[in-house]
């Protein structure tokens, strides 16, 4: 192999190497964005995107939880007969006139608002 064939080749594996960096970089700063401090409390969550319709206090008394025929996540017959997993299904899917939030919240972050509706639970 003469010396321009051999710096050539050392060129193209140093391109190569250097996108396969940027696309890891990337691939590793996008995951952050949803698991790192970026990431939303599920408090956070439940205020800006639940809270309208559901209430605070999760009464669903709010005129707009009316009129949309909100769940009342106080209801205790409604929480002993949902599953966790009916739960995170309607959170993804939507339900009715609730929309669904399946490609705006991650799967962890639609996880982690289980427990706030649980938290309802006997209020």
């Amino acid at each position: 192999m003469n010396i321009s064939r051999f710096i050539k080749a050392l060129g193209i594996v140093a391109v190569l190497a250097l996108w396969l960096n940027t696309s890891l970089t990337t691939q590793a700063a996008r995951t952050n964005e949803v698991t790192g401090a970026a990431a939303k409390t599920a408090e956070e969550i439940y205020s800006s995107d639940c809270a309208k319709c559901h209430g605070k206090d999760g009464r669903a008394k709010s005129m707009h939880g009316k009129m949309v025929h909100a769940r009342d996540f106080t209801d205790a017959q409604w929480q002993s007969q949902t599953s966790d997993e009916q739960i995170i299904k309607s959170i993804a899917d939507g339900k009715g006139k609730m929309p669904a939030f399946g490609k705006k919240l991650s799967q962890d972050e639609i996880k982690s608002l289980v427990p706030i509706v649980r938290g309802f639970k006997g209020q």
